[in-house]
């Protein structure tokens, strides 16, 4: 590892400010009762949970860190082709060296999980490896926590032990196996820590997250502790996100790429499949026996990703499980990200991003079928109409009002979007045109003019996991683990079909239809489709593709736009009334960017400075 990495590994509890902890020898005049013992912030509860509360600091924050849209590296969305100064960029034409210069980068100078900067929350690598650091502190100190009860004791281990596997899990994601840091490693320790495969990484992992699943509660609201903080509890770690992030480190441990690099074979692994099933299986039992997370109603579907003029209430209602850092949630929206969405015709600033058109093809219809399947009803001359109710709901098309006609006077293709090929939003403003034909509605109001106060009291939080995630990895564990999509996990009451056929209804979609029940692979192709819609935009996409390993095969690595006329029957005030119903003509798909990937572009290159210390560190291949 370079000296950076050495250095927060090593020395990052330096960080954390907490005194007595480290001492001089040289200091300031002081009286001797001002000198507290090293063991003090451990002895009590209150002493040992303000140390541990900086790991919730440590959790990085993705949708503020770069002030822009830019934790989409899949097929899902398109960038504004001129701008390079997102990491999204770098991606898109392979160059995932550039994370060391991007949001998922070290601490920059001077930086700590302590800062409002949002740069610094954003810093994936750096702040893992300084949560590492400080929950083995956390660890080797428990036998100095006297002054505790039982429960005390344990609601401190436990998160620890959660935070210890979970930052070695975020990292993992994107690296593969590590070496696992489960000690203080000492400064005069010679540092030579193998990386091990990803398996063996994982094995580790969950032996933490189950450790910390069985010393923490369902509810800190429930505890003797808790009630000092009573309804201020939701996001502290409980054994539901502890069970639920258990399963979904084995799920991704059983996936074919994680597999390919642990045994060579790169199919599923059913042996960890099963394990994933059973761990999503008793985490989804707790839940619905305790009501301790709930699928929110479509009617608040918007409420899981944003809020706005609530009051600065963070979104996500009771479905959101673990979310991302929420330091600066009520502003970090405001500035240029929220403009990202729409036009520079109603909008005049911002970098824009636009869904990627092959990705809105995912969205099939009411019924459930895909737009693909020849009995669903799609009819390439009304695109819109009857379609899955969350594709109403995430994306603007053609015709849909998206701006008031108020201080600018706007013209009728400027209220309403002007998609068809030569519209207004197709075509002015050059690169910053909606390339696509479609734009994302998921995060924001339809409605965004730049004049009628959209940009204050808006509230946008990512859910790193939430429960309709939950339930559809807990179908792929299922149908992948015990060979069927009717199986069951042990104990448990909900078949594989049964998990994603309750997101699909509480959408109001059509379940999955029997043709794709015969075997799993068909079945998996529904379970792939429903996460592409159901997660759309949420940042799991380009994971996902890289674990089924299908980031290089096409149509994967395309990004397309949608090409068509207005039919020109339908007066346009009719229309912008039911805009569902448009008629169109010629219509096609082109492709606006194709990615140029090799099998190296599976995992993030670790810095040539690092794997260059020592050979048991090694890089991963290609790099």
């Amino acid at each position: 590892m370079n000296k950076n990495l050495y250095r927060t590994i090593l020395f990052a509890l330096l960080l954390t400010g907490l005194p007595g902890i480290f001492s001089c020898t040289k200091y300031l005049d002081k009286a001797p009762e001002s000198e507290i013992a090293p063991s003090e912030a451990f002895e009590s509860f209150k002493n040992f949970q303000g140390f541990t509360e900086e790991l919730y600091n440590c959790i990085p924050m993705f949708c503020g860190a770069g002030y822009h849209n830019n934790w989409n590296f899949g097929d899902d969305e398109y960038w504004e082709p001129t701008e390079t100064r997102m990491f999204a960029y770098n991606v898109e034409y392979g160059d995932f060296w550039a994370w060391n210069t991007s949001l998922w980068s070290p601490f920059k100078t001077g930086g700590s999980p302590n800062s409002n900067d949002r740069f610094t929350k954003g810093r994936l690598w750096g702040l893992s490896w300084y949560g590492i650091r400080k929950a083995n502190v956390g660890i080797e100190n428990l036998d100095k926590l006297t002054n505790a009860t039982d429960e005390e004791k344990d609601l401190i281990a436990g998160q620890l032990y959660f935070f210890r596997g979970w930052f070695h899990f975020m990292l993992m994601q994107y690296w593969g196996g590590l070496p696992y840091i489960d000690h203080v490693i000492p400064s005069d320790e010679v540092f030579r820590l193998p990386r091990l495969s990803y398996q063996e990484t994982a094995e580790m992992v969950a032996k933490d997250f189950q450790k910390a699943a069985d010393l923490l509660p369902i509810d800190w609201d429930n505890t003797a502790v808790g009630k000092l903080t009573l309804g201020n509890n939701n996001l502290r770690i409980n054994k539901i996100m502890a069970l639920a992030y258990l399963g979904k480190n084995l799920l991704w441990a059983g996936s074919p790429l994680m597999n390919e690099e642990s045994t060579g074979k790169d199919s599923y692994n059913t042996d960890y499949c099963v394990r994933a099933a059973d761990a999503f299986a008793e985490a989804l039992s707790l839940i619905e026996s305790t009501h301790r997370y709930a699928l929110a109603g479509f009617d608040n579907y918007s409420e899981l990703f944003y809020t706005r003029n609530q009051g600065g209430k963070i979104p996500g209602l009771k479905e959101a499980i673990f979310m991302e850092n929420l330091s600066g949630s009520n502003d970090r929206f405001r500035w240029n990200q929220v403009n990202d969405y729409r036009p520079m015709v109603i909008n005049a600033s911002g970098i824009k991003v636009y869904p990627a058109a092959n990705y809105v093809d995912f969205y099939g219809m009411a019924n459930g079928l895909p737009i693909t399947d020849p009995e669903s009803g799609y009819d390439p001359e009304h695109p819109w109409k009857n379609r899955d109710p969350r594709f109403y709901h995430d994306i603007i098309f053609d015709g849909v009002k998206c701006a008031l006609n108020a201080q600018n006077n706007l013209k009728e293709d400027e209220q309403y979007a002007s998609l068809y090929s030569g519209g207004k939003y197709r075509t002015a403003n050059g690169a910053k045109a909606v390339l696509t034909g479609y734009m994302n509605s998921k995060f924001t109001s339809k409605l965004m003019n730049d004049w009628d106060g959209y940009k204050d009291g808006n509230v946008m939080v990512l859910s790193f996991m939430r429960l309709a995630d939950v339930y559809l990895m807990y179908a792929e564990a299922t149908a992948v683990g015990y060979g069927s999509p009717d199986a069951k996990a042990e104990g448990y009451g909900l078949s594989a079909i049964d998990a994603v056929n309750i997101i699909r209804d509480r959408a109001g979609v059509g379940q999955v239809a029997d043709k794709f029940l015969g075997n799993t692979d068909s079945f998996m192709s529904e379970v792939q489709r429903e996460r592409a819609v159901e997660l759309a935009f949420e940042g799991h996409r380009f994971v996902d593709l890289r674990r089924w390993k299908l980031l290089l095969q096409r149509p994967y690595t395309l990004k397309t736009a949608i090409q068509f006329d207005r039919a020109g029957d339908v007066p346009s005030s009719e229309l912008y009334k039911n805009p569902e119903e448009g008629h169109v003509l010629n219509l096609r798909e082109t492709i606006l960017h194709e990615r140029n990937y090799g099998v190296k572009h599976y995992w993030f290159p670790f810095l040539q400075s690092d794997v260059n210390l020592y050979k048991e560190f090694k890089q991963n291949p290609g790099w």
